[in-house]
């Protein structure tokens, strides 16, 4: 489609903006060709016009779509362009904290300003071994990918590291070195890996400055080559530097610092042996004051110092030299302050005694006379005479400055040499990988000849960059064989031509250097006349004589003359020099011992700035006389020839590039500025990787990707077998023009913007699918959420009226009952009151009666004597009463018209307040406010009316323009009216307000009044409830103080259990921490052990170098024997020439399919032999309790022996339809297999046939045995059917006359019916096994007919083909079913085998059994009956003799039973035909009899010889798991052994008497049983190092990367690092790989006898391994933290799970080990966006780090656009909420962690003595005793 055609509304497309280089905007509108405006939104909601280059007609830049944002590789995007990349690193860096990024074969890191916890060793193995696809962009990917490539490709690497001074080149550089000394190792003994890093902090304390750009910037170049043995470790190092900024030393600029080296020595000046160098504080020296900034944020120097001298130390400069070191470097820093005096304007003289001049002097051991002298004065030489001429004090000053550089510059070459002698090679070098740590392209305001070189050599790299990438795409299209069109790409070549070429920049320079009176002016003149409007890329400043412009590929920068031709001359006078050179300090004139022979005519002059490589460079002959002549090479001349011998070995190797990135000028952490990354991009050629890879087919997809990713466009008629050809159906029908894309052998590539087109196509469908499913189910919800609550309804509303009609029934029987109670109550009461009342009346009435009487009396006899004194007495009180009478009177009559007047008042107010009075007052306010409503409506009707004519008016302005012009004044008219309606409507709506208000007010004053009444109620109402509520309050205190006793009573109680309990598990927590420490130590050991076994073997046989290959660890186990053993030796020699027969390419995965098909056959086999063993030994138990049981009862009839023989006729018919039933599979299988294999010479034939022809003779010899036995039972059954046969009185009569005791015959009688029993139980249920395999063998037989029918399937659709593709896709399907089809044929018939043998085996035995009971009949019968009874042949078996449990041996077999038993056993066998721990029982009853004899020097030696000899096993065949379980069991069975018989009561609970019996008398062995603990630890360990092994590559494939449940996850875009990886496929695991290798494991383990606490250990770190190596890697890949993998692992773990329920191992702490990755799962599928999500993830996510859940979250990435991004605010709020938990920062979890081990008693219930030693062992010097 056209490009155009994308630039749709909604599209979102990239503007240049002045600020932030590009902004986001969207299209509102779709683009017309032709159109010269964009209509666009900006992202803040702004609205722009854009306008198009009207000449160009160039459209912005397309913005790809946010599934895309964020990707690990810029390749990966659709459209690729400047802003793409620039947005990609900041979506990545900002929201995501990730600092590498991937741009094609460019590695982009940007500088944090921070230290991440990325580079620890966990993380460095977690890289290890992995393609660079599959992780995480990082260094120690390209690190990886350059030591991978080394070993595969046998040749030599490079990593160039570049970018701008503080973009953290040194620190990846240093991490890249870092990487390959921790994954290779050092070849010997000297740890070559240390001292190269070791060099790092000596060239950083020698080579390394602040500046303003960065606290710790490299101001030197350098080229480390790491040198590495045939075995890819480590031998060695060389280092080259390049342009030393010897300026530093004597200036810096404001805000920076001298090298570091300085103010170490500073700063350690008051140590002991520093005192003499005179040295102070940073601040007193003039070479360390100038940048003001002595001192470093967070940089201790004399810590920094501690670390430089201890890295001398390692590689090997000796105390000596070191202080000589330092005290040249302090004689710099006090030549510095040295001063000088004018004499005049020509000359000068330093100060008499100067004190630095002559601290210098004595640190120097030089003549002060001497230099005082040349400092001042210089030499000149003529032709003629030498004249000594005084210099000015500037002059003098420089001369000073130029000798302080050269020492410096010296003493750096000096160090360098010897790091560089300390890191040589003591072995040949094989191959190296060279790190190339250089400054990066740099333009300043002055730029002069550092910045001239520094980008002369960037131009030099970004040319072989350019080819690089260029020459990669180009292979890559041949290898896909897709059109190549030749890309127009920038070649920097004119450049470089400009600079190096004859008459360029360099050329004229040294020739003006020769010249002299050669000058700044005169080289620019030259320069301007020489290259000014003849070269393009050279121009002249307007404003400037002295400077020239240069046009670079990354920028335009102004050079300034000055100073350029001194640089370049580098002149130090020579008299100094000589002065140096005749000093008693022995080093310094080492240091210019070098430079002699570079002075010499034939070589170069060394200059701080420039290396003296390694290989020499020739230089021109040297013409007569001109010897004494020579000048030294200048500094460019030496700098171009290094730089053509650094490019020249780049070339020579395959280059890696890192380009560093510096996101601001601030140092500020997590900081993007945009403008400042831009310029770096274009300067480093980031873009222009982008641009080479824009310009072809940039995104890439193989086919299984496409079909996978865009299966859902397809239909499914459109989807074929091939998927090649469906894919080229899809596409030619989704895009049109067929030059956007190109179909290559394996992929698919697509121009730019064609994938984002592809992507909105399927985002299009699958937003129109959700929405038919989102309409169809929301539909349903809704219907069935209606008829719910309908139903709910209908339910509640039945309920509640019954509930109510209940109530209301209830309610009327307890009012009636309530009235009646009432009645007879109220009745009673007034009864009572009414009596009591009657009776105390009559009381009273009685005593006041009497009292009256008595009163009566007593007055008659006053009253008398008192009238005379009341008739003077009441005149005067009557009077006086009177008159106080009347005063109350009138005082009563006030108070009480007063309160008369009071409530008539009262009852006024009330009534002046009330409605009714206002509703009296106000009668026609009503009618009033109704008139004023139906007013306001008619108002209202009006305005609307209003309002419609004013629409239409509206309307017919709109149609009728030239009408309404005619009725301007109507409408004016229209609108006053309007207006005054508007008007009185507002009146009308103010007087409403107003009546409301009224109203309001008397509402107002109603409510006031029933609040009083309220209130007076309430206060009520509040007393009594008060007093309520404090005699509640009393009974809840008493309460609370009950409940509070109880809960502080139960609270001690369990604070006490909880601490009980948590003691408890500290003190576990310490004992497995202690045991951890113990079993590490003990590994250490072993392996210290190993290494010493392993020097001498090598000392003693001289052993030579092995072939090359590719090997990380030093590894000295070798074992020519094959890493697995088969059971069957038909499988082996069959198996062997199908294998031959296939080819190479074939043959790798046929093999893989071989091998677990086998294996999982053999631990099948096993595990059926033991549940045979097993059943069999139940048996016999049950045949002894029934023997025992029957004795007891009375004999049976004959009738039962009868039924007896019928059930053995029908096992031989069955027998029979058996073999007829194998006749029939042989000919199926004759009749459906092809003719290739089914001819008689086919291996698979021959095989069949075999199996077959041997089963059909197993079953005839079983047969004939069968009849044997019947005949047998048939004898027996008649010799003792007369004696029990009650019918015939006659032969009972005889038989009692013959037989001297009945006792006797019954007992005969029970012995043979209980055989006869037990047969019969056996033959049944080999019966059923034999109809289970009958159906086995049916099914197999339908499973061969549907296979038929599949291959024909197969053929069918092979034919439609191209031929070669339908030749091997037939080879292949045939090889792959004949493979299958025998292997499942010769497991089967090995079934059968195996079962006949069993069979035959017990039926000997149960033989044996028999014979014993006819011997004991015959001697039981007396001879009358003898001579009656035919003679018939019976067995005499031997008489066993009572074993004792042990076995001998001679002192000389010893070795002889080592070697057998242990050295040369073949775990397989043992596990598959003995009894498990059959060896450990072996050695024990060895050790027995050696204790019987009480020969301590016998145990001694045995014990020592059985712990070497299963040592030396393990270092032989240690990475077999088989026999490290098969070893590790016996150790353990050995180990219990030795405790169970050791006489402990504590071990001799389990025993049996007769166990007790053979418990050890002479010897206590404690001490050999903590040796062989520890032996067991040992190989435990090495069982878990060989489980990871095989673990290991599955792991990340089956558990992350393998779709356990198809189309869940989705297939994004990927990039060229995805598609170019570094290794063949070896084949994809899956979940199910990993299942079985565990049932691998579980089986084998079994089948040894392994404990099962044991088997839950090993499971438990089995489990452990996998879930920390997918969690591990969940976290270094972005491409698996999604939703949908988040549903894939939870699946996986559920599988898990389900193996461990199926092995009844979910006790054994398995499945708490994958908490974390269960946790990280779903943690990928929870919502991740409110404060409620971040509360629950917190406390979901308990068994992660916080780090690991930030990484989480930070890597997260929607497959679709359905999903969204995790916000940078919700991180944060994670991070607060968990920013209390205290746990470890570790990113990564341990995956080398192993849990200690621990082995419970085991008793065995196995007697020894019934111990069978099986010939096959080759023990027959061993006899039972």
């Amino acid at each position: 489609m056209a490009a155009s055609e994308l630039y749709t509304k909604y599209a979102r497309v990239w503007i240049p903006d002045p600020e932030e280089v590009w902004k986001s905007a969207e299209l509102l509108k779709d683009y017309k060709p032709g159109d010269k405006v964009l209509q666009l939104r900006l992202e803040e909601g702004k609205d722009l016009e854009y306008c198009l280059d009207p000449k160009t007609k160039e459209l912005p830049p397309l913005r790809n779509p946010d599934i895309l944002v964020g990707e690990n590789d810029l390749t990966a995007l659709s459209y690729l362009h400047e802003p793409a990349v620039l947005h990609n690193l900041k979506v990545r860096f900002i929201d995501s904290k990730l600092i590498y990024t991937y741009c094609g074969i460019v590695l982009v890191a940007i500088n944090p300003y921070e230290q991440l916890p990325i580079y620890g060793e966990d993380i460095i193995n977690a890289y290890s071994g992995q393609n660079m696809g599959d992780m995480d962009p990082h260094i120690f990917a390209v690190a990886e990918e350059a030591y991978k490539q080394m070993a595969r490709d046998e040749r030599n690497q490079s990593i160039i590291v570049s970018g701008e001074s503080g973009a953290g080149k040194t620190v990846s550089a240093k991490y890249a070195m870092r990487y390959f000394a921790t994954v290779s190792g050092s070849a010997s003994e000297a740890n070559v890996e240390e001292k190269v890093l070791a060099s790092n902090p000596i060239m950083e304390s020698i080579g390394n400055a602040k500046t303003t750009r960065n606290d710790n910037s490299s101001r030197f170049g350098k080229y480390i080559e790491i040198g590495f043995d045939k075995r890819y470790r480590i031998i060695g190092a060389n280092m080259r530097t390049y342009l030393l900024e010897k300026s530093r030393v004597v200036f810096q600029a404001e805000e920076e610092r001298n090298y570091h080296i300085f103010y170490q020595l500073c700063a350690s000046a008051a140590l002991p042996e520093f005192k003499t160098l005179r040295l102070g504080n940073a601040n007193y020296f003039h070479y360390t004051k100038q940048g003001g900034s002595p001192v470093i944020d967070g940089v201790d120097d004399a810590k920094e110092m501690v670390n430089t001298r201890q890295a001398c130390t390692l590689l090997g400069i000796s105390d000596s030299y070191q202080m000589g070191i330092f005290r040249i470097l302090a004689g710099i820093l006090h030549l510095g302050n040295v001063e000088f005096v004018s004499r005049d304007s020509d000359s000068c003289t330093v100060p008499p005694k100067h004190e630095p001049l002559t601290i210098f002097c004595d640190l120097m051991g030089v003549e002060y006379e001497e230099m005082a002298h040349w400092l001042c004065h210089r030499k000149l030489a003529t032709a003629t005479e030498t004249y000594i001429k005084p210099i000015s004090k500037l002059h003098a000053i420089n001369a000073r400055d130029a000798l302080a550089k050269h020492i410096y510059a010296n003493l750096f070459n000096w160090i360098v040499d010897h790091v560089n002698k300390a890191l040589h090679a003591t072995v040949k070098q094989h191959s190296f990988i060279g790190v190339l740590d250089i400054y990066g392209f740099e333009t300043f305001e002055i730029n002069s000849f550092e910045q001239f070189c520094i980008n002369y050599a960037n131009e030099k790299l970004q040319q072989q960059f350019n080819m690089h990438v260029f020459k990669l795409e180009q292979e890559e299209y041949m290898k896909e064989q897709i059109p190549w069109t030749l890309i127009d790409f920038y070649d920097n070549q004119p450049c470089i031509n400009l600079i190096e070429a004859k008459m360029g920049v360099l050329d004229l320079l040294d020739e003006e250097c020769k010249m002299p009176k050669g000058s700044d002016d005169s080289w620019a003149q030259k320069l301007y006349n020489t290259h000014l409007n003849k070269c393009a890329l050279f121009e002249k400043p307007r404003l400037s004589n002295k400077a020239f412009i240069i046009k670079h590929f990354a920028d335009k920068v102004e050079y300034q003359c000055e100073g350029f031709l001194e640089k370049n001359k580098d002149t130090v006078y020579e008299e100094q020099i000589k002065v140096l050179k005749s000093s008693k300090f022995k080093l310094l004139p080492e240091l210019f011992q070098d430079e002699e022979k570079v002075l010499s005519p034939t070589s170069a002059t060394p200059s701080g700035r420039v290396p003296l490589s390694r290989t020499a460079v020739k230089p021109a002959k040297a013409r007569p006389g001109q010897a004494s002549k020579e000048h030294k090479k200048t500094v460019g001349h030496q700098f171009r020839n290094s730089l053509h011998l650094l490019m020249e070995t780049l070339n020579a190797t395959t280059p890696h590039y890192v380009r560093c990135i510096k996101p601001n000028d601030f140092k500020f952490p997590f900081t993007f500025d945009e403008k400042r990354a831009v310029q770096q991009l274009r300067a480093c050629g980031v873009l222009e990787t982008i641009r080479i890879s824009a310009a072809g087919f940039p995104s890439r997809w193989t086919y299984q990707e496409f079909f996978s990713r865009y299966r859902v466009l397809m239909k499914q008629r459109d989807v074929l077998g091939d998927r090649k050809q469906t894919c080229k159906n899809v596409l030619e029908k989704l895009i049109q023009d067929k030059d956007k894309y190109q179909f290559g052998k394996t992929k698919i590539f697509f121009r730019a913007g064609q994938v984002a087109y592809l992507e909105k196509i399927r985002a299009d469908k699958l937003r129109a699918a959700c929405i038919r499913i989102q309409k169809t189910i929301r539909g349903w919800l809704m219907r069935k959420k209606y008829m719910r609550m309908r139903k709910a309804a209908v339910t509640i509303q039945r309920h509640v009226r019954g509930y109510q009609a209940r109530c209301y029934a209830k309610f009327l029987r307890r009012t009636r009952a309530a009235i009646t109670i009432q009645k007879f109550q109220r009745m009673y009461v007034v009864r009572k009151r009414y009596q009591r009342m009657r009776a105390t009346t009559i009381a009273l009435q009685a005593l006041l009666r009497g009292y009256m009487v008595r009163n009566k009396y007593q007055m008659m006899l006053r009253e008398h004597k008192t009238v005379i004194i009341q008739k003077h007495v009441r005149g005067w009180l009557a009077r006086l009463h009177y008159c106080r009478i009347l005063k109350a009177i009138v005082y009563l009559q006030c108070c009480y018209r007063r309160m008369m007047a009071k409530r008539e008042l009262k009852k006024l107010k009330i009534e002046a307040r009330s409605v009714e009075r206002y509703k009296k007052l106000h009668i026609g306010l009503e009618n009033k406010i109704m008139q004023l409503q139906r007013k306001i409506d008619e108002q209202n009707k009006e305005y609307k009316s209003l309002l419609e004519k004013m629409s239409n008016l509206e309307i017919t302005y709109s149609t009728e323009t030239e009408k309404l012009r005619n009725d301007v004044e109507r409408l004016r008219m229209s609108e006053e009216e309007a207006k005054n309606a508007t008007n009185r409507v507002i009146s009308l709506q103010e007087e409403i307000a107003k009546l409301r208000k009224e109203l309001h007010q008397t509402q107002s004053e109603k409510k006031t009044i029933e609040e009083w009444a309220d209130k007076y109620k309430h206060d009520t109402e509040q007393l009594v409830s008060e007093l309520k509520e404090q005699n509640t309050l009393l009974k809840t205190e008493k309460e609370d103080l009950n409940r509070r006793i109880h809960d502080q009573a139960r609270e001690i109680t369990e604070s006490m259990e909880r601490k009980l309990v948590e003691e408890t598990k500290q003190l576990e927590l310490d004992l497995n921490d202690e045991r951890l420490r113990y079993q590490n130590l003990l590994n250490e050991f072993s392996r210290l052990e190993e290494r010493y076994d392993d020097l001498k073997d090598e000392m003693n046989l001289m052993v030579s170098i092995p072939k090359p290959g590719h090997k990380r660890t030093d590894s000295t186990h070798s074992s020519n024997e094959s890493e697995y053993t088969f059971s069957s030796e038909i499988t082996e020699a069959e198996d062997l020439p199908v294998r031959m027969e296939e080819p190479s390419e074939k043959k790798a995965p046929l093999d893989m399919s071989l091998f677990l098909k086998l294996q999982k056959r053999v631990t099948e086999l096993e595990q059926e032999k033991q549940s045979l063993q097993d059943e069999l030994d139940r048996k016999e138990e049950q045949a002894l309790r029934a023997k025992a049981k029957e004795e007891e009862r009375p004999p049976m009839r004959g009738a039962e022996l009868e039924y007896e023989s019928l059930k053995r006729q029908e096992l031989e018919s069955e027998n029979k339809k058996l073999k007829n039933e194998l006749n029939e599979l042989q000919k199926a299988l004759t009749e459906t297999r092809a003719p290739e294999v089914t001819a008689p010479g086919a291996p698979a034939y021959r095989v069949l046939l075999d199996q077959l022809t041997s089963v059909s003779e197993e079953l005839e010899v079983r047969k004939e045995e069968v009849l044997i036995l019947r005949s047998q039972l048939v004898s027996q059954k008649e010799a003792i059917q007369p004696k029990n046969t009650m019918t015939d009185a006659t032969l009972l009569l005889e038989d009692v006359q013959k037989m001297k005791d009945k006792g006797e015959i019954a007992q005969a009688y029970i012995g043979l019916k209980e055989t006869n029993r037990l047969l019969e139980s056996q033959l049944q249920s080999q019966k059923k096994s034999h109809e289970n395999e009958l159906e086995s063998l049916r099914g197999e037989i339908q499973s061969l007919k549907e296979e038929n029918n599949r291959q024909q399937q197969l053929l069918a659709q092979n034919l439609q083909l191209p031929p070669e593709a339908r030749i091997e896709a037939s080879l292949q399907h045939e090889i792959t079913r004949l493979t299958n089809e025998n292997l499942d044929l010769m497991e089967q018939l090995e079934k059968q085998d195996k079962t006949v043998r069993k069979l035959k085996k017990q039926l000997k035995v149960f033989a044996k059994k028999i014979g014993e009971l006819e011997v004991g009949q015959m001697e039981n019968i007396s001879p009358g009956q003898i001579i009656d009874e035919p003679i018939r042949p019976v067995n005499i078996p031997r008489k066993e003799k009572d074993f004792q449990g042990m076995l001998e041996y001679k002192r000389e077999d010893e070795q002889k039973l080592v070697k057998n038993l242990i050295l040369e056993l073949k775990p397989r066998g043992v596990a598959v035909n003995l009894i498990p721990g059959l060896p450990a029982y072996i050695l024990f009853m060895c050790v027995r009899h050696a204790d019987y004899l009480n020969d301590d020097q016998k145990v001694r030696s045995l014990l020592t010889s059985t712990i070497n000899g299963i040592k030396k096993v393990l270092k032989k065949r240690g990475d077999d798991f088989e026999t490290v379980s098969f070893w590790l069991s016996n150790t353990c069975r050995f180990l219990h052994c030795l405790k169970q018989y050791s006489g402990e009561e504590g071990f001799m609970k389990h025993n049996t008497p007769r166990q007790n019996e053979h418990c050890l008398t002479n010897f206590d062995l404690a001490e050999y049983r903590q040796v062989l603990s520890d032996l067991a630890i040992q190989i435990y360990q090495q069982l878990v190092r060989v489980l990871e092994n095989i673990l290991q590559p599955m792991i990340v494939s089956g558990m992350l990367e393998h779709e356990t449940i198809q189309g869940v996850s989705g297939v994004k875009p990927t990039g060229l690092r995805k598609r170019t990886s570094s290794i063949a496929d070896e084949g994809t695991y899956t979940l199910d790989s990993i299942i079985r290798q565990l049932n691998s494991f579980h089986s084998v383990m079994c089948q040894h006898g392994m404990d099962p606490e044991l088997i839950k250990q090993v499971v438990k770190q089995m489990f452990y391994i996998i879930g920390a190596v997918t969690l591990n890697n969940l976290l270094l890949r972005k491409d698996m933290c999604s939703w949908s993998k988040g549903m894939q692992i939870r699946y996986n773990v559920s599988q898990l799970e389900e193996w461990l329920r199926d092995k009844n191992l979910m006790n054994s702490g398995a499945k708490e080990t994958l908490e974390p990755l269960i946790q990280a799962a779903q943690l990928l599928q929870v919502k991740k966006k409110t404060d409620e999500d971040a509360e629950a993830i917190c406390s979901m996510c308990n068994a992660l780090t916080t780090a690991q859940i930030v990484k989480v979250l930070n890597l997260y990435t929607p497959v679709n656009e359905f999903e969204e991004r995790v916000l940078v605010s919700f991180i944060r709020t994670i991070q607060v909420r968990l920013r209390d938990r205290k746990d470890s920062p570790q990113l990564l979890m341990d995956a080398k962690h192993i849990f200690p081990v621990t082995f419970p008693f085991n008793p065995s219930s196995l007697a020894l003595e019934t111990i069978q030693i099986p010939a096959s062992l080759g023990l027959g010097f061993i006899s039972r005793v």
